[in-house]
């Protein structure tokens, strides 16, 4: 995408194409503008469209640019954060408000699919949190006890149930979640785009906003070749914000992550090697990730930027932590790499802000973007619409606050994986 093969690597040669945009030309005038066309931009467009509103979506680059395009394609149901910590820090009401929102996040996402006849080779066949050591495996316990007491269809597998459905003796044993399960994330927001796009809402692509100004009793959103005039202003670009509503990236840590795709896998290794096709991720501190595509390549992910020397330190490290996990996949060839930016906040939990009269957002998925973008655009476009009170939204209002040692603590996590990678397995 733009010439860059490392931006969205895989998604971008098999997805299908996009569906077809221009430039903003010229003057529009609107119901709703959205800044950004990934899950949540899409997501809330196809929802005000079919409320009969006029929506305009303008993109800095393409469909699914940020972090939808260059994601793992995980959909994960709720946060990172254990459910009553999440209580613990938002209070009862909103806490169990957006772990049930957050948790019920995919159910929404196969609807859509579904719904939408979007090719993107859907597999909700679940995922598995992967239990590194004795430490691992405890919070793992502790994690299912708590989702579990929530009602949530997770189970705790021992490590030969672990060893039969990963094709690996590596891990102590598994958190399984059905609520999850996969997607190509590209194709995904993709197909967000052209189900809003049949809806009624206009996509433009080519076109950064430049400039937000009050216009009337709305706003006016200048682009280098037009502008929108719009009522309301929903800004869904989260970790790929840059200008305006720069206080969005300040509050924000970027987290690197790459993703590196193997050749397809042989019938006999595909046998053994995610029979299920269940999505996985560990719990190291730089934790790996990996699942299968729809034609048996394997996706391997970690904590990392692939730039400068960590090209070479990452590939060669997921060469080796290949090789360790399955044998017999040592020396096979990488035929893609990608890598991205995740928004990390403070606590790990997203924010809701009002960034002027009618300015509204979500930010900081912390990696949680598929489930978390489609059920927030919904909910965006559901409060414009007045069918959702602020009172009664899944977070509270915030401010912006930005993060002190911001730059210091992106350059840890960066050259902190490329040191992990580097000497990993090789003391």
């Amino acid at each position: 995408m733009l010439n860059d093969p490392r931006s969205h690597g895989l998604w971008e040669r098999t997805a299908p194409p996009a569906p077809v945009t221009r430039p903003l030309l010229g003057a529009v005038t609107a119901d709703m503008a959205v800044i950004g066309a990934g899950y949540t931009g899409c997501s809330a467009a196809l929802h005000l469209a079919q409320a009969g509103a006029r929506v305009v979506v303008l993109e800095r680059a393409e469909v699914g640019f940020g972090a939808a395009g260059r994601n793992v394609g995980l959909a994960n149901a709720g946060l990172w954060v254990m459910p009553q910590d999440i209580i613990t820090a938002l209070g009862e009401d909103h806490g169990n408000r957006i772990l049930n929102l957050l948790g019920n996040g995919p159910a929404e996402v196969w609807d859509i699919i579904t719904a939408h006849d979007i090719a993107c080779e859907a597999t909700h066949n679940g995922t598995l949190h992967l239990a590194v050591g004795k430490a691992g495996l405890k919070e793992l316990e502790e994690r299912c006890a708590q989702w579990q007491a929530r009602g949530a269809p997770v189970s705790l597998l021992d490590k030969a149930e672990t060893e039969r459905r990963v094709g690996t003796r590596a891990y102590e044993g598994a958190l399984l979640d059905l609520r999850a399960g996969t997607v190509q994330p590209l194709a995904y927001v993709r197909g967000l785009a052209r189900a809003a796009m049949a809806a009624g809402a206009a996509i433009h692509t080519a076109s950064p906003v430049e400039r937000v100004e009050v216009a009337g009793k709305g706003w006016r959103l200048s682009t280098p070749q037009g502008h929108v005039d719009a009522d309301w202003v929903i800004v869904a670009t989260d970790a790929y914000t840059t200008q305006p509503f720069a206080e969005l990236r300040l509050e924000q840590v970027h987290l690197p992550y790459f993703n590196f795709a193997t050749a397809p896998l042989s019938a006999e290794q595909r046998a053994r090697i995610l029979p299920g096709l269940e999505g996985c991720w560990d719990t190291k501190e730089v934790l790996n990730s990996f699942r299968m595509d729809a034609a048996g390549r394997l996706v391997f992910g970690s904590v990392g930027a692939l730039r400068g020397p960590g090209a070479s330190i990452h590939r060669n490290y997921s060469r080796r932590a290949l090789a360790r996990l399955f044998p017999d996949l040592k020396g096979i060839a990488f035929e893609s790499e990608w890598y991205g930016m995740i928004g990390m906040t403070s606590d790990n939990i997203p924010r809701f802000h009002r960034l002027g009269h009618r300015v509204i957002c979500f930010a900081g998925y912390n990696g949680r973007g598929i489930g978390t973008g489609t059920v927030f655009g919904r909910v965006l476009a559901e409060h414009i619409l007045g069918k959702i009170a602020e009172a009664d939204l899944p977070l509270p209002l915030a401010a912006p606050a930005a993060i002190r040692n911001r730059r210091f603590k992106e350059l840890y996590y960066e050259t902190g994986a490329q040191a992990a990678h580097f000497v990993d397995q090789r003391i």
